[in-house]
């Protein structure tokens, strides 16, 4: 192997290509990947048979296909692939023209699939080149830029996904019985994970501690029915602001679908449910949800976001004023989205004006305990893209080359919705069920300003002393013109420890009994209806 190979080798192992999801092999005992072969045979220790000047390896991999129908050699990647910005997988190829049977063209395949599925093929995407006969030549595979095939008509490009962790190569196609025997070396594909935006401060949160009621200064019912008297979909419930539908309990948020007859606004419907508004707007950061959701079919638990400037008569910020814009240039992105008729899968997704509706902007995954267990759904939005998952297995990317109002109007405040529809295929048998959500929380870039909560945001330093709190605490406010402020305590990890609402005096706030806190860091989160801000302290 050359020597600049092995240098390059050694920088994928021990830099931050190291933290990605790449995969190298020179067949000379620096393999990352463990080659499995389907109706055919491999040796990945072959002394290389034919050097040549383009590849004077010691060592490559060996493929024979001696008639297998489907023959071919794949690994399984230890995470998906995230094609958005690394989508060209590379290796050299020497196709043995004395091995060659039958009349198949000459070429290679490389297929991406989704080893978690029963039929890893049946979503699969895949490239085809022609290969020429006794020389080594280097391949590429561009999943964003070369022509490539969908096995799924109507699927997006593969650099928009996120479900592939399977990498398969073909030799002269499959369901055939012609011979073949091919040398391949230097397979390569790297991840270099593109420094972005870190999201480390806890800008704001719900841990839904207490009981009863939701909190009224964070959330808002939506109730209003649209026009028509139905809640679009063909869904078939009202949405109430009733305890029986949202409670706090242990802990947690308590989302709840019922079967009864509910009668609100001259319409009467068999079952209801609720759908909460957040007062909280933001743009750009990492929004983490952890949450157990329903079972029966027919119900359609959603975590998702719409624009603070959708024009939606009932909903929070379109009484606020600030409703200007219709659904879906408003921008909508769906967190997480599960329809028990497929109990074992949860979906994110975006709608705009250039794909709504039946979208084709979405991607999700298996999640076997989704109703059983709590799940971290999580996204990541900044100015660039679109980053969805659970519990850290990123599924989904959204990161069009093109960004406008028709793709991208996702560069504006968004706020959070909270519900259980209920489909007109609602099982027969179902009497209630319930999303059960832990917390919400959104974390930003140090220093931000893209989170609001109300219509402008405090630029001025304040002052808080001493740094090293005991049991009491001051704050000085810069030319805040308010007589009361809301503060809310939170330890690093989100947990609320303190809220409540507090008199200002002479541009101060004095608190105390803060001995009652563990020592750590804390953020304190300070909001009025004009702006909002977060100081650090430490209890010593």
């Amino acid at each position: 192997m050359r020597l600049i190979l092995l240098i390059v080798l050694s920088l994928y192992l021990n830099s931050s290509f190291a933290q990605g999801n790449s995969y190298f092999d020179d067949f000379e005992n620096n393999s990352q990947i463990e080659w499995v072969a389907d109706d055919s045979f491999i040796d990945t220790a072959k002394t290389n048979p034919f050097p040549q000047t383009s590849n004077q390896s010691a060592m490559v991999l060996e493929l024979k296909d001696d008639g297998g129908q489907y023959a071919n050699i794949r690994f399984d990647a230890k995470r998906n692939f995230d094609l958005s910005d690394n989508f060209v997988f590379t290796f050299k190829i020497y196709a043995e023209s004395s091995t060659i049977t039958g009349t198949q063209n000459n070429q290679v395949s490389l297929k991406l699939q989704n080893s978690d599925l029963i039929e890893p093929w049946s979503t699969q995407t895949e490239i085809i080149k022609n290969i020429q006969l006794d020389r080594w030549e280097e391949l590429t595979f561009d999943f964003k830029n070369d022509n490539f095939i969908n096995i799924q008509p109507g699927q997006v490009n593969p650099s928009l996904r996120t479900d592939f962790n399977r990498v398969l190569i073909q030799v002269n196609g499959e369901n055939n019985n012609d011979k073949i025997t091919v040398y391949i070396d230097d397979f390569s594909y790297v991840d270099t994970l593109k420094s972005g935006p870190i999201f480390n401060k806890l800008v704001w949160s719900d841990e839904f501690d207490g009981s009863g009621a939701v909190d009224d200064t964070k959330w808002f019912h939506q109730t209003q029915l649209p026009s028509g008297g139905s809640w679009f979909n063909g869904e078939v419930q009202h949405y109430t602001n009733r305890l029986e539908n949202t409670y706090l309990d242990d802990g947690k948020l308590h989302l709840v679908a019922k079967r009864e007859q509910f009668t609100d606004q001259g319409h009467t419907k068999s079952f209801t449910s609720a759908r909460l508004n957040s007062k909280y707007a933001f743009q750009y950061g990492r929004v983490e949800v952890r949450a157990k959701l329903p079972t029966g079919v027919g119900t359609w638990p959603a975590i998702w976001m719409l624009g603070q400037n959708i024009d939606e008569d009932g909903g929070y910020w379109d009484i606020q004023g600030m409703g200007t814009t219709a659904w879906p240039a408003c921008g909508e992105i769906d967190i997480m989205e599960h329809w028990s008729r497929n109990q074992n899968f949860v979906q994110s997704a975006t709608h705009t004006p250039s794909s709504h509706g039946a979208t084709i902007n979405h991607g999700g995954q298996t999640l076997n305990t989704a109703s059983t267990d709590f799940h971290v759904y999580f996204l990541e939005w900044s100015e660039e893209k679109l980053i969805f998952g659970v519990d850290d297995q990123k599924h989904f990317t959204y990161n069009p080359a093109n960004k406008n109002p028709s793709t991208w109007p996702f560069d504006a405040p968004q706020y959070f919705l909270l519900n259980i529809a209920i489909e007109p295929s609602i099982a027969a048998n179902f009497t209630e069920g319930a999303m059960d959500i832990d917390y919400i929380r959104v974390y930003q870039e140090e220093g931000s300003t893209a989170s609001t909560e109300s219509k402008e945001l405090m630029e001025n330093e304040h002052r808080i002393y001493p740094s090293l709190v005991d049991d009491n605490l001051t704050i000085e406010l810069a030319n805040l013109d308010e007589e009361y402020l809301r503060i809310s305590i939170l330890g690093l990890d989100g947990k609320l420890h303190r809220e409540e609402q507090v008199e200002i005096q002479d541009y101060k706030i004095h608190l105390s009994g803060l001995e009652e806190l563990v020592p750590g860091f804390y953020h304190l989160h300070l909001r009025t209806d004009k702006y909002s801000n977060s100081l650090k302290f430490i209890r010593k």
